[in-house]
């Protein structure tokens, strides 16, 4: 990655950092994002959880409507990243 894309996202979650309440995020959120955009993340959080807890992929893909390509990328993450197991 180069230096100017670690800096962008050095600002990014520097700026998201500042959010202290739920309507901050959803005014910071709305101004930032597309609702499908939103709606993807809240899709990937959920589904992390459910693999969490053991759920299947078709149910998974069922109740979070992601498809199993993205449902892959997010069990991977559950499976060896850091982020889900420490924030979720």
């Amino acid at each position: 990655m180069s230096g100017d894309i670690i800096n962008n996202h050095k600002e990014l979650f520097e700026t998201i950092l500042k959010l202290k309440t739920i309507e901050d995020c959803e005014i910071f959120f709305d101004d930032l994002c597309t609702y499908k955009e939103l709606d993807s993340m809240a899709g990937r959080i959920k589904a992390a959880k459910l693999l969490m807890k053991g759920e299947t992929y078709d149910k998974i893909i069922k109740e979070t409507e992601i498809s199993s390509a993205t449902l892959s990328r997010v069990n991977k993450c559950v499976k060896y990243g850091e982020g889900y197991k420490k924030f979720l």
